[in-house]
């Protein structure tokens, strides 16, 4: 069957109409009285009088067959229905300041691999987005506000190059020692809550979860925690909620007066609370996460959700077709052209 991938391009016929009309309109014809015609030689249309004629059909034509290949001309030459098992997770990754802290670093035979939360959470995110290529996943961030930075996809390829350019704001000290950029310290979970939830609203799977990861406590944000809880449970959205860390110190690295890297301990605290009744209330799971192998397990537990059957038409090829009438457009309008130049002894 043919169809046409670029439709609108036939609304070029309507110039193409008028330039038909102007060459073609019947004009006045001026003749001079002469009453013995039967006296005159009869006479033949010369060729150039001929291919004069022939030009603006030629003309015509020419531009007609360029719409077309304009148009996209194909047949299809596969259709595939692509079932896939497939649930939409919408991944809420918290950025704050805290994730900067180092106690998910590892021990290793060549000493202390130091890495804040946050490059640990990137990693195991990355290897559990890996081993659902079927699902759609999204990406949202909050510190002191939230923020989309990839919607529900199937490109997991371009999810993951993403999410390994999520950094945590640095801090913006003034003149005065007063940090200026204080508010994207914070922690904004209803925001996040809710900004997900807002992705997940036109999704095509019936099967709908979130995995919020937090290591702090909402500080922040213009809609509360609570207000959020009822959005999500009311789309029919799972939480999944996965506390870092846990209430008090924990060692952060900083530059000391010589510029050199140090690690300092200072105090934290994980609202486990409010965690936990985020996950209940929508009926979810909350998982506690101190080290590296917590969160594996943690993920991998969310791996075994129920999935999804979504139906896909996917058109795999088409036969285009454009390329004869292209060549046709060209050569039409070459001849046409060729043919008033030797007529008229002028191009136009």
């Amino acid at each position: 069957m043919l169809e046409f991938g670029t439709p609108s391009a036939f609304l070029m016929l309507l110039p193409w109409l008028a330039v038909a009309w102007r060459l073609f309109r019947k004009a006045p014809h001026r003749a001079i009285l002469f009453s013995a015609t039967h006296c005159l030689p009869p006479t033949r249309p010369s060729a150039r009088t001929l291919a004069a004629a022939l030009a603006p059909g030629l003309f015509l034509a020419g531009l007609a067959a360029g719409i077309l290949a304009l148009a996209r001309p194909r047949t299809p030459l596969a259709t595939v229905r692509d079932t896939r098992q497939s649930i939409a997770i919408q991944m809420v990754i918290d950025v704050s300041g805290s994730m900067e802290a180092l106690d998910l670093s590892e021990k290793t035979v060549a000493g202390m691999q130091y890495q804040t939360r946050l490059d640990v959470v990137k990693k195991m995110f990355d290897t559990f987005v890996t081993q659902r290529p079927n699902d759609l996943v999204g990406l949202v961030t909050f510190g002191g506000y939230a923020s989309t930075r990839a919607p529900l996809t199937l490109d997991h390829t371009v999810l993951l190059h993403i999410l390994s350019g999520v950094e945590i704001p640095r801090q913006q000290v003034g003149a005065n020692g007063q940090i200026l950029n204080q508010e994207e310290m914070l922690t904004a979970i209803g925001d996040a809550l809710a900004t997900a939830a807002a992705r997940m609203e036109k999704t095509p799977a019936k099967s709908r979860i979130m995995v919020l990861l937090s290591d702090g406590e909402s500080n922040t944000g213009i809609i509360q925690p609570e207000a959020a809880i009822g959005i999500a449970r009311q789309m029919g959205i799972r939480v999944y909620t996965i506390g870092i860390g846990s209430n008090g110190q924990a060692p952060y690295r900083v530059r000391d007066m010589f510029g050199r890297d140090t690690v300092e301990w200072a105090q934290v605290r994980l609202d486990e609370v409010l965690l936990k009744r985020i996950a209940t209330e929508t009926q979810g799971r909350y998982f506690n996460v101190q080290d590296p192998k917590g969160l594996a397990e943690a993920l991998a537990d969310i791996d075994k959700l129920e999935t999804t059957e979504i139906d896909q038409n996917v058109f795999h090829r088409y036969d285009e077709r454009f390329t004869g009438f292209l060549i046709a457009a060209l050569i039409l309008l070459i001849a046409a052209t060729g043919l008033n130049v030797w007529a008229t002894g002028r191009i136009a």
